[in-house]
């Protein structure tokens, strides 16, 4: 059993920059791939966390998508344990749900490089605590959802109230992407060319504002994965 199970909904959304963080900290990881039809496990056994990724697919489309019903209940079955949970952009709709918030279309997509702000609450944030705000942030998601109840509201942007928020000591779930390379964002925007035509946006503008951006943004991402690595490196001590 891997020490971090990490559920990923599209093939070229991987961990990206996590992996710099929680592998030379000698936590292993391994991948479930619904997509590919693997099965999500009931329990997360013996792993000390769970990472869930990105995805094309709505968490209110689980009659399309019956995997999405498996892994909330992972999801709930991570929480009940106390486990160390990350979820980002599908990810954290999918916690969000599991913690009882609504999940739904946004009036407006946000794809490319927004920026987002901190709240005060994650001034004091393990994660997130000290971080200059606001960061230019990659974003690529149509979906939003209400603040869980109990959780703590970490990130904001002009169009979306929650991008971050914590539910109890580690429970993370992020509507951006930190943990993008450059050659996810190009895979991005490649399987979503039609969506960016819709959207009315250039794929070819988003590469050239990655190219001043992203190496920031990566700083920024090592701070936080490497806080949030540490909070599955307590987990294990205490076992």
């Amino acid at each position: 059993m891997p020490d971090v199970i990490v559920l990923q909904h599209e093939p070229f959304e991987t961990l990206g920059t996590i992996e710099d963080s929680i592998h030379p900290r000698g936590i292993s990881s391994a991948y479930i791939r619904p997509f590919g039809g693997e099965r999500t496990p009931s329990e997360p056994g013996d792993a000390k966390a769970l990472i869930v990724l990105g995805g094309t697919m709505g968490v209110y489309e689980q009659q399309r998508f019956p995997f999405l019903t498996d892994e909330i209940r992972l999801i709930e079955q991570a929480l009940k344990n106390d486990l160390p949970i990350l979820g980002i952009c599908l990810g954290s709709q999918l916690l969000a749900s599991a913690l009882g918030a609504d999940v739904y279309k946004a009036a407006r997509k946000e794809i490319g490089w927004i920026p987002v702000s901190f709240t005060a609450a994650a001034r004091t944030d393990s994660v997130f605590g000290e971080i200059a705000s606001p960061i230019n942030a990659f974003h690529w998601h149509g979906d939003i959802f209400d603040l869980p109840a109990g959780a703590e509201p970490l990130a904001f942007s002009q169009l979306t109230k929650c991008q971050a928020y914590r539910y109890s000591e580690n429970a993370y779930g992020l509507l951006f992407h930190p943990e993008v390379t450059h050659e996810i964002i190009v895979s991005m925007i490649e399987s979503g060319a039609s969506e960016l035509k819709e959207e009315e946006l250039s794929g070819r503008r988003i590469l050239e504002e990655t190219d001043q951006c992203l190496k920031a943004f990566q700083k920024t991402a090592a701070v936080i994965w490497d806080r949030w690595a540490a909070l599955i490196s307590q987990e294990r001590a205490t076992l």
